[in-house]
Formats: structure tokens, C-alpha cells, sequence
């Protein structure tokens, strides 16, 4: 007889990454939404691929040739500057809303005599300038800006053609919005910083959206008059995001109205020179006694991540998870604190950062070190919405309802169950900040009570600023100082706060995303009456990353 083939057994866990962990799937039950399956269908790349082959079509496949995209580079870019709307649109992945976008371009934007010029091609890139004659009734003048396509294969057939993007038209441009030229709805603003000296983005580029955000709040009641102007005008999903509406050329100026800003001439220009050694990095720095913003900066100046990103905190996180842990006597600064290799809970395996553990350690040593089981270990002795009260309820944070100046995201800590809620104690699962949010949770901690965070003061409007319910007890206060300030000191901040004098605390963070190789690096800290944070997407550990530019700033004082 022969021998009879072995199948071999399907594992019984499955890995999965949870806020930065190892989690493995115990027992095969509470999956959520951390694993994907396949359904035994078929999927629509492979639909394509079955449908092109019974017509009898061959599917070209594989990585696009530089002819390729430069063909369809320039078969798109040379119907657009013709003026053949449907041409245009036909060289596309999605000729229906390029073509009704591509109409409403030539229609409202009013750009007449287009030439558009390619520049090298980045892989399946391809850069182009945009220049043409803005014209408004009597009035015309030159406009010209840069933008970028890439070419991507249709999967029914692997036709080369542009991924359609409404950006392609227009950097600014998102979906459902529109590139408008009249007179503008709101006359212009001339922000000022704190001492009085015009913000201008020619000076801090990072300021773009800031200046865009005053202008809606304040343009109607600053006292200027409206001129006319090609601009972005946002649609109801960039108005549900809070994005404001962005002036791209002014035909004919308006009389601009003042607005004073909190903001420090100095510490902004030194915020927008540390985020621009770095790719997608973005820096708040605040001053704890009063709540003023000091400085907003981002090495993108089309995204303002510091005000209204949403991203997991990571480890960051572990501030206000403290506060809790210690309210609830589930934690010590210097008692004992268990920080296992491993900790199982609501079905998943949760593990350290390179497996290791703290035997015999104090919170104080976990902290410092940023031991998640540490962390996750407390779970089964606390509600589901603990942490979500205390971010509320002590930080400010997850409440939607402050009153900042411009538009931006206040943080949010939904309320999670089993794994996810064990996760969302270091930072991960739905937690989401950014470095306003973050920045307040140390200034927080600096001056022991929240203190909304502001660009515009209240006076200026009459607004009411946000308030937390209640402060953390002096205990609880004191401990969590304790562990910030070692944490600068011998933890894993030490190395980014060496020379960072004073009264210090610090705490670093890294978010695994999903889809990316790095974590996000995330950094939170304060100085005397200074606090800071700063993330950088993509890029490693928060200590080597968002820690230096944070660092940096405190050094330089207000």
C-alpha cells in the first residue's frame, strides 16, 4: 500500500496586531473586527480577470512601464488643456465623476487658456504645472499652481489610465467640493500673533488652514469687506470634517479685518522649521496656565493633522490610563506592578514590545518603560466606560464641544468591551487624537486642571471655553507627575529630554497602523509653563521621532 499523505492541521490561534501588540485569538472566538476572512468568493479583481478572458481579451498585467504612464499621462493632460471634457474623462479610471468635475472646473472656476505641463514622472506619478488667465467680469489675472496624477491599470482589462482623484484637478480639491470664481461670501482677515505681528502663510507656511479657519469664524464681524477670488469651496463631506473653505488667487482684494492670535512670532517660526526636516510630522506647543496656543505646525501645510487628525495615540495614552489606575487604587507610583511577557484578556494574547517583562518592577518602572500588560493587566477590574469618563470627565477630551477659534477635532475614547477596550488603554482599538489634544493632556497634568486650548480668546467673540467636571485628587496628581518626570528622566523619553531642564514630564507613544512598515511616533511633554506634543506618521518610535521636535521646542522657551 502506499503511503497515505498527511494533511496538516489548521493552527487553532490567529494573529492579529492590536494597538501595537501581538494578539492572538484565543480559542478561535471574539474575532471582531481585527481578522479577515476570506468568503469563498470571488473577488473583483479576479471577476475582471474571468470576464476580460470569456471575451476573449487579453489582461495586461504587471508593473506599469514608464511609455505606459507617460502615455496615459499626457493622452489625459492634453484632452484637458483642449478643452474635451469627454476625452479627458475617458482617460480615467472613472470617466462619470471626472467628467462632471472636469465641467464644473471650465463652468466656475472661470481658468481659460490652460497649458499644462508634465515634470519628470516619480514611478507611476506623474507632476504637472497648471497655468491659465482667471477672468471675472472686468477683471483677469494670472494663476498658477502645481498638481499630480498617477496612472493606475483598469482592472477589466489593464488599460492604463489616470487614477481619478478630484485633487488631480486641484491640490485642494476633495471630493465634493469645487474650484469657484466671484465674489467671495466673507472679506479677509489679517491675523495677527500675539504681540501684534501679521501672520502671513508666506512667512509659516503650516498657518494655510489656521488662516483659512479665522477667516470663516471671523471674516463677517472683523470688519472688512470681500473681494473676488478663485477658491475652494468645500462640500458636505469636507464640511462634516471641518475644513473650511480656501482662497487659491484674489482677482481683486477685499479690505481685510484684524484678528489677534495667540500665537508666538518666535515659537511658531521654530515649530515650522523642526516639522520641516521630517516627512508628515505636526507639533502643538500650549502654555498650561492659561490654555493659549503658542504654536501650530505641519510639514504638510494642506492637512492640519495638529488641529484635526484623528490617529491613535498609542502609548501617550497611558496618561490619562494612569490617572485612572491610580484614582482607583489599581496602581501605585511606587508599589509593585505586574508587567508580564504576556496578558490574555477578552480573547486576545496581548504581549510587550519585544516580549519583555518587569519582574518584581513598580508602576513608576512600567510607565517609564511603557509596559502595555502592565496596563492591559488591569482591565477585568474595570467598566467599559472608565476610561472614556476620565478623558471626559478630568481631560476635557472626547466631549466635541470646544471652542478653539479655527475648526479642530477634540480627541475621542468611545466606549469599548473585551479586547478592545483592554486595548484602548494603551492608545490603540478607537481611541483617536492629535497633538491639540495630546498637548492638553500635558498641560493638564503641568497645571493640575484642564484648560481648554485656544487661538482666539473667548473676549474676542464672547464664546464659553470647555470645562472638565472635575480635577484628579492631589494624590493622583502627584503620583502622575512623578511618572512623567521620571519617564523624562531614566525612561524612554530620557534620551530626546537630555538637556530639557526644570520642571519636567514626558511620555513617548508608538500606533501600529495598519498597512503601514512603522508605527506612528507620538510625543507628549511639558516644561515650567509649557507643554507640547507631536507626532510623525510612519516613522518609527516616538522617542526618535515626534520626541526631538517636541524636545526642541521646550528648549527654546516662549
Amino acid at each position: 500500500m502506499g503511503r497515505r499523505r498527511r494533511v496538516a492541521e489548521r493552527p487553532k490561534t490567529r494573529p492579529a496586531v492590536i494597538g501595537g501588540v501581538l494578539a492572538v485569538v484565543v480559542g478561535g472566538a471574539g474575532i471582531g473586527a481585527y481578522a479577515l476572512f476570506g468568503d469563498g468568493s470571488v473577488s473583483g479583481k479576479d471577476a475582471s480577470l474571468t470576464a476580460a478572458a470569456e471575451r476573449g481579451r487579453q489582461v495586461r498585467t504587471g508593473p506599469l512601464s514608464a511609455r505606459e504612464v507617460t502615455t496615459a499621462a499626457r493622452a489625459f493632460l492634453a484632452a484637458w488643456q483642449r478643452g474635451e471634457v469627454s476625452g479627458a474623462a475617458a482617460a480615467t479610471d472613472d470617466a462619470e465623476a471626472a467628467g462632471a468635475l472636469l465641467t464644473a472646473y471650465a463652468k466656475d472656476a472661470r481658468i481659460t487658456g490652460l497649458t499644462l505641463t508634465p515634470g519628470a514622472r516619480r514611478g507611476a506619478t506623474v507632476p504637472f504645472t497648471v497655468r491659465g488667465t482667471v477672468t471675472y467680469r472686468q477683471v483677469s489675472k494670472p494663476v498658477t499652481y502645481r498638481s499630480s496624477l498617477t496612472v493606475v491599470r483598469r482592472a477589466a482589462d489593464g488599460e492604463p489610465l489616470v487614477g481619478w482623484q478630484p485633487s488631480v484637478l486641484h491640490p485642494g480639491l476633495r471630493a465634493g467640493d469645487r474650484l469657484v470664481t466671484g465674489e467671495a461670501g466673507t472679506p479677509p482677515v489679517k491675523a495677527l500673533d500675539r504681540d501684534g505681528g501679521e501672520l502671513t502663510t508666506a512667512k509659516y507656511a503650516s498657518l494655510a488652514p489656521v488662516l483659512d479657519g479665522l477667516r470663516e469664524k471671523y471674516g463677517k464681524t472683523a470688519g472688512g469687506t470681500a473681494g473676488v477670488e478663485l477658491r475652494v469651496v468645500r462640500g458636505k463631506a469636507s464640511q462634516r470634517q471641518k475644513l473650511s473653505d480656501r482662497t487659491v488667487l484674489e482677482l481683486s482684494e477685499g479690505t481685510p479685518g484684524e484678528v489677534r492670535t495667540t500665537l508666538s512670532a518666535s515659537l511658531q517660526a521654530a515649530a515650522e522649521q523642526q516639522v520641516a526636516s521630517r516627512a508628515r510630522a505636526s507639533v502643538v506647543v500650549l502654555k498650561p496656565s492659561t490654555g493659549e496656543i503658542l504654536a501650530v505646525a505641519n510639514s504638510s501645510p494642506n492637512v492640519n493633522t495638529a488641529f484635526q487628525g484623528a490617529l491613535a495615540p498609542g502609548s501617550t495614552m497611558k496618561v490619562i490610563t494612569s490617572s485612572l489606575l491610580i484614582e482607583k487604587g489599581l496602581a501605585s507610583a511606587d508599589k509593585a506592578h505586574p508587567c508580564p511577557k504576556y496578558f490574555t484578556h477578552g480573547g486576545w494574547k496581548f504581549q510587550n514590545d519585544d516580549k519583555f517583562e518587569i519582574e518584581g518592577g513598580t508602576f513608576k518602572a512600567s510607565f517609564a518603560r511603557s509596559c502595555n500588560t502592565a496596563f492591559i493587566s488591569q482591565a477585568p477590574k474595570l467598566a467599559d466606560d472608565d476610561l472614556t469618563k476620565q478623558a471626559q470627565q478630568v481631560f476635557g477630551l472626547s466631549l466635541n464641544n470646544w471652542a478653539v477659534g479655527v475648526p479642530t477635532v477634540d480627541g475621542s475614547v468611545p466606549v469599548e468591551s473585551r479586547a478592545q477596550m483592554a486595548a484602548a488603554l494603551i492608545g490603540q482599538a478607537g481611541v483617536r487624537m492629535n497633538p491639540l489634544n495630546m498637548a492638553s493632556v500635558s498641560a493638564t497634568v503641568q497645571s493640575g486642571v484642564f484648560r481648554q486650548p485656544y487661538l482666539v480668546d473667548p473676549s474676542v467673540d464672547g464664546r464659553t471655553l470647555a470645562t472638565a467636571s472635575r480635577t484628579m485628587s492631589a494624590s493622583t496628581l502627584s503620583q502622575l507627575r512623578e511618572l512623567m518626570a521620571y519617564t523624562a528622566a531614566y525612561g524612554t523619553a530620557a534620551e530626546a529630554m537630555a538637556g530639557v531642564t526644570g520642571n519636567v514630564g514626558a511620555k513617548t507613544g508608538s500606533a501600529e497602523v495598519d498597512g503601514q512598515k512603522k508605527p506612528n511616533g507620538w510625543f507628549t511633554a511639558y516644561r515650567g509653563d509649557l507643554a507640547a506634543s507631536g507626532v510623525v506618521q510612519a516613522a518609527g518610535h516616538g522617542g526618535d521621532t515626534a520626541g526631538p521636535i517636541v524636545a526642541a521646542l521646550l528648549k527654546r522657551g516662549g
